[in-house]
């Protein structure tokens, strides 16, 4: 049994919650500003009923893991919850607030378990740090993604 860590990263987006939750909801698309991620892809599930199920390949420094991820929670334009099922054990959360017409507020949860030995090295300061920047870089990614589209329309 290893340890959870998570990390959480907010950003303003200067676009409608529905445009913001739209560029979200595009999960094949989250390569496009996700560093880290190779690709997502939806698999088609039979049943055609939540959850959602997706293939995950994430590709860093030298390393690739690959998993698989259901949709738990949706809302509509305010909370997508995931876990992993199978592979890298990861879960998380995107919320959405609408500060008001144009400016919606994204907080990012991810969470993932690690052996102890090595998740004792990522709550040290630096690896921790390392990561928790990495997905405020990809969140501020996806703003500038966002803010760009919208403009254009």
């Amino acid at each position: 049994m290893g340890q959870w860590l998570e990390h959480t990263v907010i950003s303003e987006i200067n676009a409608p919650v529905e445009q913001v939750w739209n560029v979200w909801s595009d999960l094949d698309s989250m390569s496009l500003w996700m560093t880290w991620i190779e690709s997502v892809k939806t698999i088609d599930d039979e049943t055609n009923t939540l959850p959602d199920l997706t293939e995950w390949t994430l590709a860093a420094n030298g390393f690739r893991f690959k998993w698989k991820a259901k949709i738990n929670e949706r809302v509509d334009k305010q909370k997508l919850e995931w876990a992993s099922i199978g592979g890298l054990p990861t879960k998380g959360c995107v919320r959405f607030f609408e500060n008001k017409e144009d400016l919606t507020t994204v907080k990012l949860i991810i969470s993932y378990e690690l052996p102890k030995a090595l998740a004792r090295f990522m709550k040290e300061d630096i690896l921790g740090k390392l990561v928790t920047n990495e997905l405020q870089k990809n969140l501020d990614n996806f703003k500038q993604l966002v803010e760009n589209r919208y403009q254009i329309k």
